[in-house]
């Protein structure tokens, strides 16, 4: 981390900026006090509908996996009824 004065941050202001892009913080001061913290943007990563498919599957086969004893899957409610109507509409 890194502590700067007002004046300093507008005549280093791309140097600094250098610095947050590698993940330093910065932060600016005046008289003494800090005002601004400059921080990296984290970026979230993009999932794909592939990744959404299969978590969506493991979590079927999870529901699945804990149905009580001696329901059937006749009586019970899909999970992708609840998916395509909502949960009111099936309820």
């Amino acid at each position: 981390m890194q502590s700067v004065g007002i004046y300093e941050a507008k005549s280093r202001f791309s140097a600094l900026i250098e610095l947050v892009e590698q993940g330093e913080e910065v932060r600016i001061t005046r008289h003494g006090k800090e005002v601004v913290r400059l921080l990296p943007v984290r970026r979230r990563p993009v999932i794909t509908d592939e990744q959404i498919a299969r978590e969506l599957g493991q979590m079927d086969a999870l529901h699945a996996s804990i149905r009580p004893a001696g329901e059937s899957a006749a009586n019970s409610t899909a999970p992708d009824t609840l998916r395509r109507k909502g949960r009111a509409a099936a309820a």
